[in-house]
């Protein structure tokens, strides 16, 4: 391109930044059910309350939906992931935790419902055993559906799922930021690039309808927080913050979507292809991310693809 050629609206529209995720443990577990009225009302149970680490438990969401010609029982099926940051001490009981509580809790008692396993790895937990004990002594090891599968009396008829459970490092922490003129702009952006993230294998958005309104950073004035609003991002407060405002002029609200997958790469490609679905979003001003500088964590997600590296 000459020095006097016009930028392309890529180059105006994104900024030569990067997304600033980190390492995390994750599981993957298909659920299916009889039909996808039962299969919806599992997922929502399952994947419930769980957009953020800042406060909840996990992050977790609807990898694929699968056809019942791809799943080993023949019905509708769904992949989940479960996500807890590799920074935590006790990641690996944490991770087991979720599991445990989510498909005993959530699936387990989901009218229909079974659950596979999903991520073969050197790395397991015995989750079906466990899980089982639910039985009271009347559970059995059965074999179904090519695989050896814990078989669970309960009140619905009976409650199958997989021995192990696998485990694997993945990432967390990927996102973009959709800056535009209008909340209704913003959210139309942020939607179409989330929708761009669910066609694409190996990753998840976390956030309700994949799109997030409050983008968070790290500590508070209140000492009892370590977490809380950015307010440097708040079009709210531009005028209030005067030259310490992050905001562009003529951005009244900025969406995020955050992208969790199995590895840097996955991450990487859905990102650049949320971006591709977003970028004509009519009012949308700029597409950035947050990062801190690395203070967060050490995985870049380069939002010009030409810049990504492994």
């Amino acid at each position: 391109m000459s020095m006097n050629s016009p930028p392309s609206m890529r180059e105006r529209l994104v900024e030569n930044t990067y997304a600033e995720a980190f390492r995390s443990i994750y599981a993957r577990l298909l659920i299916t059910a009889r039909d996808s009225e039962w299969l919806q009302h599992a997922i929502n149970a399952v994947t419930g309350h769980s957009s953020s680490t800042i406060m909840c438990d996990c992050e977790s969401g609807v990898e694929q939906l699968l056809d019942s010609e791809d799943t080993p029982d023949g019905r509708p099926g769904a992949v989940i992931q479960f996500h807890v940051p590799r920074f935590r001490k006790d990641r690996v009981e944490a991770l087991e935790r979720v599991l445990l509580s989510r498909v005993s809790q959530n699936i387990l008692t989901c009218p229909t419902a079974r659950c596979f396993n999903m991520l073969e790895s050197d790395t397991y937990f015995r989750l079906g055993r466990k899980i089982a004990y639910f039985g009271d002594g009347y559970e059995s090891l059965t074999s179904q559906f090519d695989r050896k599968m814990w078989n669970i009396p309960i009140m619905g008829g009976a409650f199958q799922l997989d021995r192990r459970f696998g485990y694997a490092d993945g990432i967390m922490g990927g996102n973009l930021w959709f800056m535009s003129k209008t909340q209704e702009s913003a959210i139309d952006a942020a939607k179409q690039a989330a929708n761009a993230v669910d066609t694409y294998p190996d990753v998840i958005t976390t956030f309700p309808g994949g799109v997030a309104a409050s983008a968070s950073k790290a500590g508070s004035k209140y000492s009892f927080l370590f977490a809380s609003t950015y307010e440097t991002y708040c079009p709210t407060l531009r005028e209030k913050l005067g030259d310490e405002s992050g905001v562009p002029e003529g951005v009244n609200s900025i969406m995020e979507i955050i992208i969790n997958g199995s590895c840097l790469n996955q991450v990487a490609e859905a990102t650049h292809r949320a971006i591709n679905a977003a970028i004509g979003t009519e009012e949308l001003v700029r597409i950035t991310a947050g990062n801190y500088d690395g203070r967060l964590g050490k995985t870049f997600i380069y939002l010009r693809p030409e810049l990504q590296t492994d």
